[in-house]
């Protein structure tokens, strides 16, 4: 098996890294530009936005080659009782359905209902093909199958909901990338002590080593990004890959392993939701962007996008790390493990933070100009608290015009 796991892994890894210089050139030629048009984006400068199909070309190439392969060996067998077969053509064909929509809309911005049609669409195919949420456990009751209906309309629920919480957390370099990655391993880790089948591993696998490949792309300062039809991809195919890895599992626990290993985007939408009904008073408001996600108000509070996304980044594969000790060692150890990240973050928060307050400052060789990251740049709409690091390409010593390279750290 882990030899197939280090396949699967590598092939995904070169394929997207080879491929996305590709999308990048792309990109430039269909006008797949992300222009920082309004205050809510963090960048600059304008960068390409298609390196989604890199991605998706790496996790389809090494998922399709492997399975192919092992299906020949007699290791893995895709059309037999479990139908796994027939599970992945229908995930493929919901990927490309609603990888259209996203396309278009990298391209040409479409509405957010026009979005979510391409999501919906994508969903019921995957659900007409088998995939499913049969089961659910509740504490102290029986396990009980759930009728057709609900089924139907639980796991297109769940499918919706995991692409839209991946791609709204999409706002930072490397954030959504980033936490897709960390969200593949740790649920890799769980199919793995799990003994789930063998195609959600392989599956998964490959994800992460797609991701692995694209990071270097998208990691701040980004290259280029994933834009809508990556972040979609992740979450459409996160979603899928959890429902197979815990398709046949009776145990609590391992029901909502998936639920604790995606929470930070999960709740960072269902917080976006409630804030904006309440603030817009209406549907429409849900499809409206705003700076309230939790990037945003870290960002607000004087982080550098770097030190968001670490931040961010921790906090995901914390509950990663839970999700594990959970399925390993049980509540309880799993319980004491939140609380000492909880006791360790309180006693050094308050030092972080005079850290962080005191920046380090830069000098201008030419004119001895001093960047204090405290006052930012008010000429050129530098907001006080971004770091020298994270200063646009493009910024300029205020007094003699010379670039970020003609600075030092002021000793």
């Amino acid at each position: 098996m882990w030899g197939d796991v280090a396949i699967a892994f590598l092939l995904a890894f070169i394929v997207t890294f080879m491929a996305t210089p590709y999308t990048i050139k792309i990109a430039k030629r269909i006008g797949a530009i992300d222009i920082p048009k309004d205050k809510r984006r963090m960048h600059r400068k304008s960068i390409p936005k298609f390196g989604g199909p890199a991605v998706i070309l790496g996790f389809l190439v090494s998922t399709s080659y492997l399975l192919i392969v092992m299906n020949m060996e007699n290791s893995i067998n895709l059309f037999g009782t479990e139908q796994y077969g027939m599970q992945l053509i229908g995930t493929v064909l919901g990927i490309f359905a609603m990888s259209i929509v996203c396309v278009i809309d990298d391209i040409k911005t479409i509405k957010p209902i026009t979005k979510l049609f391409g999501q919906l669409l994508g969903a019921i195919i995957v659900v007409a093909f088998g995939v499913r949420i049969d089961n659910i456990t509740l504490p102290f009751l029986p396990t009980a199958e759930i009728g057709e209906l609900f089924s139907v309309l639980l796991t297109i629920l769940w499918i919706v909901g995991v692409t839209n919480a991946i791609n709204l957390i999409d706002g930072l370099d490397g954030l959504s990338s980033g936490i897709s990655v960390i969200s593949a391993i740790s649920l890799l880790i769980i199919f793995v002590l799990n003994g789930s089948p063998l195609v959600s591993i392989i599956l998964i696998t490959a994800l992460a080593g797609a991701l692995v490949g694209f990071l270097p792309f998208n990691f701040a300062p980004a290259k280029t990004f994933l834009g809508d039809t990556g972040s979609n991809f992740l979450g459409f195919s996160l979603s899928i890959i959890a429902i197979l890895g815990v398709a046949k599992t009776y145990t609590l626990a391992v029901i909502v392993l998936p639920l604790i290993v995606l929470v930070l985007p999960i709740f960072d939408t269902l917080w976006a939701i409630i804030r904006r009904l309440i603030k817009g008073k209406s549907i429409k408001a849900i499809f409206k962007a705003d700076k309230g996600h939790l990037h945003h108000r870290l960002l607000s509070r004087g982080f550098s996008q770097k030190q968001a996304v670490l931040i961010l980044y921790g906090i995901s594969a914390t509950f990663g790390i839970f999700a594990v000790i959970l399925l390993e060692s049980g509540i309880w150890k799993a319980l004491s493990f939140l609380l000492m990240i909880f006791i360790a973050l309180g006693l050094g928060y308050k030092n972080f933070q005079e850290e962080k307050l005191d920046n380090q400052m830069y000098e201008c060789i030419e004119c001895k100009y001093i960047y204090n990251p405290k006052y930012g740049n008010e000429r050129a709409e530098i907001k006080p608290g971004t770091s020298f690091e994270d200063l646009p390409d493009t910024w300029v010593c205020p007094v003699c015009g010379e670039g970020k390279d003609m600075f030092e750290i002021h000793q």
